[in-house]
């Protein structure tokens, strides 16, 4: 097994997560930026798995090197499981984080707490220097909150609130622990042990 892998990602935030939980254990994570990768992948699947794949398809098919993608997002019961894998377009193509969560909150005005239930998904692909596709899952449940709280992590991260704090008010090792992607780990690390 390869210990260098690309990351399917120009996300800053997620580059941090995944090498904060990867390195320690001997991987080599490098971005696209960094593996002379410089392109918009576009994510035309109808679901999680499908965006992880089109992407982690993409960097290997160019560089024949181990790739993992994610594709993840925040499902919201109130909304039928909107946002979903619009999360990162739920406001607009130009839209800040700010703007997706404000909008969020808008749609979520006077929706109790008992109704604010929420999952944050993530689905990793992992193709590894072979070519074998490898897929997993992980979840955080939570609920919206009623105002973004906290100034760490991205995208949600100030209106999801797991337990009684939001992951904005959670150092990144506190987050590491128990966010989807963490846990979509979690399942990887056993697919590379296996």
């Amino acid at each position: 097994m390869s210990k260098k892998i690309i990351l399917a990602t120009n996300n800053k935030g997620k580059i941090s997560e995944i090498t904060d939980m990867l390195s320690p254990l001997g991987f080599e994570i490098i971005s696209m930026k960094d593996a002379g990768i410089d392109a918009e992948i576009d994510e035309t699947g109808t679901t999680f798995k499908e965006n992880a794949h089109i992407k982690a398809k993409y960097i290997y098919d160019r560089t024949k090197t181990a790739v993992i993608a994610d594709d993840s997002g925040l499902e919201v019961d109130y909304l039928d499981g909107a946002p979903g894998v619009y999360s990162h377009r739920y406001a607009g193509e130009d839209a800040t984080d700010e703007d997706r969560f404000n909008k969020l909150l808008g749609e979520m005005k006077g929706v109790p707490e008992s109704e604010r239930t929420a999952a944050f998904v993530c689905v990793m692909c992992y193709i590894d220097e072979n070519g074998e596709e490898k897929f997993v899952r992980g979840e955080c449940n939570g609920r919206i909150g009623f105002e973004p709280i906290g100034s760490n992590g991205f995208g949600y991260d100030p209106v999801f609130m797991f337990g009684n704090k939001s992951l904005a008010e959670m150092s990144s090792s506190e987050k590491n622990k128990i966010s989807h992607r963490a846990r979509a780990l979690e399942q990887l690390l056993k697919v590379f042990s296996a």
